[in-house]
């Protein structure tokens, strides 16, 4: 009895002879066939997925360009949403500078020599003679000197008044020492009084005449004293910040 066989079956057949035949020929292989998933007049697909088992002699890696994403982490934001970086950062101290774009007085004290001082304007006060800045100006400064005729206080030469009492205090109690400072107006908040290469203190009557003129006072030695001038004047104004200082080299 002969049985009549669909060619579609045939091919079928076909395709899994050359399947087996295959994989005996080759061991150390697996092959993979895809059964059909329905029977239809489309031919037997005419190959087949081989895959090789991972042994150490042919171990493959897959290379993605979207690999990376799924490892990133998320990123941690701050308080107002910024990103928040993973190094800290560089210090820019430039940015920190609050004076830097403010110019300097031409008044401020570049340096403070035994007999004098060099002012930034090109300015030098020299042969033993204090300073008085106010208002954006320099004037020689002789309170130890004792005006009596004219011409005494610019040449040094009158009688010499001594600016340190027994207790060791300055003292500057006459309004001539200070000049035109108790006829100047308006007048600057502050006036920083540097006493010589060493602190002393002010004496309370010489501080009652300073604040009577509604003048606050600051004593430091004259190092310090030009040091806080610059600072101060720089940054509230020379109108507001006044200096008197005697040079580093004045002994009474």
């Amino acid at each position: 009895m002969t049985i009549p066989i669909n060619p579609m079956h045939s091919n079928v057949l076909r395709a899994l002879q050359r399947t087996t035949a295959f994989t005996l020929t080759t061991t150390p292989r697996v092959a993979v066939s895809r059964p059909p998933t329905s029977f239809s007049h489309s031919p037997a697909p005419s190959s087949s997925l081989i895959t090789t088992p991972t042994t150490k002699s042919n171990v493959s890696r897959c290379f993605t360009t979207t690999a990376h994403l799924l490892k990133q982490k998320k990123q941690k934001l701050a308080h107002n949403n910024e990103p928040i970086p993973d190094s800290p950062p560089t210090t820019d101290f430039s940015e920190m500078d609050m004076l830097g774009q403010t110019p300097i007085p031409s008044t401020a004290i570049d340096e403070c020599f035994h007999d004098g001082f060099a002012l930034n304007s090109g300015v030098q006060i020299t042969g033993g003679s204090g300073v008085l800045l106010v208002s954006g100006e320099a004037f020689e400064w002789r309170p130890w000197v004792v005006v009596s005729g004219a011409g005494d206080e610019e040449m040094g030469k009158g009688p010499k008044r001594k600016l340190v009492n027994e207790k060791g205090q300055w003292v500057l109690q006459s309004e001539e020492q200070w000049g035109f400072l108790g006829r100047l107006w308006p007048r600057p908040d502050l006036l920083i009084l540097g006493v010589g290469p060493s602190l002393r203190p002010l004496s309370p009557a010489t501080r009652t005449l300073i604040n009577s003129m509604g003048i606050r006072v600051e004593v430091l030695d004259t190092r310090n004293a030009a040091s806080q001038y610059n600072l101060l004047a720089t940054e509230r104004g020379v109108d507001q910040v006044a200096a008197a200082l005697v040079p580093l080299g004045w002994m009474e």
